[in-house]
């Protein structure tokens, strides 16, 4: 698990760097510079020779002339563009400036241009590096110009593009940004910051290194930390382990409410994922007039049909139906495909009333039925909840636009208030625990936005959760797995060809691979 830090934690590190331990802040920027040189080196594959740097007035712009000061030792042609000059520039930033100009005399194929318009940055058109050095943690909100004129043309080049710190743009505090720079590779200075790893961070940071300035690992380690983010090691520790001595019943019984006429497949993927993950039975509690396409379906679940009257959904009389089933029950997955009549609604409130001690994973349909306040009328204790964040955002009564703004302290405190658990899918998606802690997932590519995708998560949640008591290791395993169950199939697939169900049968290879690689 690796922690994650906020923006202030970061900069207090840098504060502590300079007067406890009484490092010059130009030793600092030294060190950052020297450890960014180098893992711009480490993922450069092709050959380079003009590097590009465009560097703003403040300490990040700093940086920016340090590292390009590295590339003109190293026999590399750098072309700064600096928003300031000379005269706008004071402390580290200015003294890096002054050496940097000097030492150009001695190279005339590399020059210093301060920024007057975009026509200065086609300085940068045969740059095959292109390197990022305007803005700090410090920046918030939406880019002013010239950065988001410059922004947007650096991001029209085809070059490898380096971001310093973050991207510009990018607003660490809630990882939003109208205009961010895209880059391939950005290296975070000190340590890993949590704005990098979801929202606007998570589609333009490309790799994340950590870059170096001087300070150990042990001052970190006295700092309180609340969002991490997920190893593959995680995902091996939250894996149920099997006695030699399991049976069907005691592998974990799961019982899955899902599917109406209009959506019978979410139910499939749902039911199958469930005894793909390793539950030793399943049965899926489903309307009767899909029951034949049900079986047709499903591998090894047993189909539980109530009497629909052919209006394909669940109606609150069909309760006695099921009602064995849920009391037999581990764990019921509830909600994909069950639609949103109002019966349905009804129905599904009235099942969380009524068995407040149970597990349960509720998702898709269920999550809406508990919209307009409904979920502040019933017990969410030790409840899972998988929406995506427009199903998280309609709960809570908000825009999604909002709910974006502020995703982070949103989520944390749903789950406080009402000590219960919040899978948010997305890319990536964030694992959210009653104490208000945040995991976020580090697998996964664009192929699982696909219908179904969801479907299956659910299954494999209410699978590994029926196997074992550790909710938290359950989750961060079945999100990591689902999502490594994709990665895997970029070997035989791309990203456009898999579909749920390529993901749904290569959940035990997911799994197999994991406890491969640490066993």
């Amino acid at each position: 698990m690796i922690p994650l830090y906020s923006a202030q934690q970061v900069r207090e590190a840098d504060s502590y760097a300079t007067n406890a331990l009484a490092i010059p802040s130009i030793v600092l920027m030294e060190n950052a510079s020297r450890s960014i040189f180098n893992s711009i080196l480490r993922n450069i594959k092709a050959s380079v020779d003009n590097v590009g740097i465009v560097c703003g007035k403040g300490n990040n712009g700093g940086d920016g002339f340090a590292v390009a000061r590295h590339f003109l030792n190293n026999e590399y042609n750098v072309r700064v563009i600096s928003l300031g000059g000379e005269d706008e520039l004071k402390g580290d930033a200015l003294t890096n400036f002054r050496i940097l100009k000097n030492l150009l005399i001695d190279y005339p194929q590399s020059k210093i241009i301060i920024y007057e318009s975009n026509k200065d940055l086609t300085a940068l058109d045969d740059c095959e590096i292109v390197i990022d050095s305007m803005l700090g943690t410090g920046s918030r909100g939406e880019l002013a110009e010239p950065y988001k004129e410059i922004v947007n043309k650096l991001n029209q080049l085809n070059t490898f593009r380096v971001s310093i710190d973050l991207p510009t743009g990018l607003d660490l505090e809630n990882s939003l940004g109208d205009v961010v720079f895209n880059s391939d590779l950005t290296i975070t200075l000190s340590e890993y910051k949590t704005g990098l790893f979801y929202g606007k961070g998570y589609t333009n940071c490309g790799v994340i290194e950590k870059g170096y300035i001087g300070i150990g690992d042990e001052y970190y380690k006295k700092l309180s930390v609340q969002n991490y983010l997920i190893e593959p090691e995680d995902a091996y520790f939250g894996i149920p382990s099997k006695d030699l001595d399991v049976n069907k019943y005691s592998a974990g019984k799961v019982l899955v409410i899902a599917g109406s006429s209009g959506m019978p497949g979410a139910s499939f993927f749902t039911t199958n994922s469930v005894l793909k993950s390793g539950a030793g039975s399943c049965f899926l509690a489903t309307p009767q007039s899909i029951k034949l396409l049900a079986q047709q379906k499903i591998d090894s679940a047993i189909v539980v049909d109530y009497d629909d009257n052919n209006l394909g959904f669940i109606s609150p009389y069909n309760l006695k139906e099921i009602e064995d089933k849920i009391n037999w029950a581990d764990v019921i997955a509830i909600g994909p495909g069950l639609g949103r009549a109002n019966e349905t609604i009804e129905t599904v409130l009235e099942i969380l009333r009524n068995y407040k001690t149970k597990k349960f994973v509720i998702d898709a349909d269920a999550i809406f039925a508990l919209a307009n306040n409904e979920y502040k009328k019933i017990n969410l204790k030790g409840k899972i909840l998988t929406p995506h964040h427009k199903e998280f955002a309609n709960l809570l009564g908000i825009e999604l636009s909002e709910l974006k703004k502020n995703l982070l302290n949103l989520s944390r405190n749903f789950t406080s208030e009402f000590n219960c658990w919040l899978v948010l899918k997305g890319a990536p998606s964030i694992i959210f625990n009653p104490d208000g802690e945040a995991f976020i997932n580090s697998s996964g590519n664009p192929g699982l936005a696909k219908f179904g995708s969801g479907d299956v998560l659910t299954g494999i949640i209410a699978g590994f959760i029926s196997q074992t008591s550790d909710v938290e290791d359950s989750l961060i395993s079945s999100v990591y797995i689902h999502s490594l169950s994709g990665d895997l199939l970029l070997e035989e697939k791309t990203e456009y060809g898999y579909t749920a169900s390529d993901l749904m049968e290569n959940i035990p290879n997911a799994i197999k691979f994991i406890i491969d690689s640490f066993i």
